[in-house]
């Protein structure tokens, strides 16, 4: 193999799901963070559809992985079970190995089990794969289980993930009901060309590649089209590129190696939606739970709001006092900001001040050569309480240090900088967020 050749600790581009390799770019964060919130709020059928290949299983996955301790999961990946078959893997899923007689016998011990939960403080979440394979009358028998339910919760959740058949078999009038039944519907759709580069930087260095980047971009562009943006064929691709690579010897990626290896897996080019066409389908949520998932994610994430700037004395300029309130909301702002971006999301720290009207004038005095956006976080900084001024938003190190360095040392107008600019990322500024 050619995991020594490259510096690789593992091989990076299996196409079985490992939430080691999540990666949050192509929406793939947001949507998370959307199905995070839809099962918080516990009602309702929840849709996720994808082409093959595209990362449903990875993304239902880590889903279940970073749901509450106080939710429970139940997976179902055969479409083809009849519902007595399911009422009997979702009961195993539940503890109950020897399940009763009959479907009503089996009901009478699901909502048996699903209460008891209730009563502890806990919820069921029943994921289901390959949805789009499920006939429609065991459709109809999914919804009715989700009737089970107290005086004022339900008591069990489904989560149904499938290919883009299945909102064909849901446009049939005869499942209506179940269709009425989603509150979030989401669309998984292809990655683009820049997130592809990022999604194969992103696997490498997680198998612990350390070196330059070994796909370019023409050879990235060539992949993109080859895939169509799926990240299993993606995976294939890279896989065998770096195979034909180590094969002649060469640390030098090339476009005859990835026909090589497009050829060996029988690959032609798919055709594949830009970034900009994906389908984000709210369904009965609306504006206002919109808003709302931004703030649950936010508190979720991140400690909670950071706390107002003290009232500014009476003898202080109404201007400076909104301008104290500008970085305050600011601040608010960019925790949002926060609990969506993606975690390997980069941005420039160009300076950091102990209060928030000092912020404020540092924030004011920046020229024209600061990158925007432009953010301020309240927070640590070099270990100490501060109110720090964020430039900048970069998909990667690579592209943020290209902006780093056209920078001075010390940008004009910033005199109270604890230090030279510095790269900072997501992952690391949300444990950094004070209460």
């Amino acid at each position: 193999m050619y995991l020594d050749y490259f510096g690789l600790k593992e091989a990076p581009f299996r196409i079985t799901p490992n939430t080691e390799y999540w990666h949050a770019g192509g929406q793939r964060g947001e949507m998370l963070a959307a199905l995070l919130y839809a099962i918080g709020q516990g009602e309702g059928i929840i849709k996720v559809v994808g082409e093959v290949g595209s990362g449903k299983t990875m993304l239902c996955r880590k889903l279940a992985a970073q749901l509450p301790d106080s939710v429970d999961s139940v997976y179902l990946g055969n479409p083809t079970l009849a519902p007595d078959d399911m009422l009997a893997a979702i009961l195993a899923d539940l503890g109950i190995e020897i399940p009763e007689s009959g479907r009503q016998a089996r009901l009478a011990q699901l909502n048996a089990a699903l209460l008891a939960r209730h009563a502890a403080g806990r919820r069921v979440v029943v994921f289901v794969e390959e949805a789009q394979g499920i006939a429609l009358d065991n459709l109809e028998f999914l919804r009715l289980l989700t009737n089970l339910e107290t005086a004022t919760d339900k008591l069990l959740q489904i989560v149904l993930f499938g290919q883009p058949e299945l909102d064909v078999q849901l446009a049939d009038p005869r499942i209506r009901q179940l269709k009425d039944r989603i509150t979030l519907s989401l669309s998984l759709s292809p990655l683009a060309e820049a997130e592809v580069a990022d999604y194969l930087r992103a696997r490498l260095s997680v198998a612990g590649y350390r070196g330059p980047d070994l796909f370019s971009p023409a050879l990235t562009a060539r992949m993109t089209a080859l895939s169509g943006g799926l990240s299993r064929r993606i995976n294939v691709l890279a896989d065998k590129t770096l195979l034909a690579a180590y094969a002649g010897q060469t640390h030098t990626l090339t476009p005859a190696h990835l026909g090589a290896a497009a050829g060996d897996a029988d690959m032609q080019p798919l055709p594949h939606r830009h970034a900009g066409m994906r389908r984000w389908v709210w369904l009965s949520i609306g504006l206002a739970a919109a808003l709302g998932l931004l703030a649950w994610v936010a508190w979720q994430a991140l400690a909670p709001a950071p706390p107002a700037a003290a009232a500014p004395q009476t003898s202080r300029q109404p201007a400076a006092a909104a301008a104290v309130a500008e970085i305050t909301e600011r601040a608010r702002q960019t925790r949002l900001w926060l609990a969506a971006a993606a975690a390997g999301t980069h941005v420039i720290q160009i300076a950091a001040a102990k209060e928030a009207g000092e912020a404020a004038v540092l924030l004011e005095s920046l020229d024209a050569t600061i990158p925007q956006p432009v953010r301020v976080l309240h927070g640590l900084s070099q270990g100490a309480p501060a109110w720090m001024i964020l430039a900048g938003e970069f998909a990667n190190r690579d592209a943020a240090m290209a902006a780093l360095r056209t920078l001075p040392a010390s940008p004009a107008g910033v005199h109270a900088l604890q230090g030279a600019p510095f790269l900072r990322t997501v992952g690391k500024m949300r444990t950094a967020v004070l209460e």
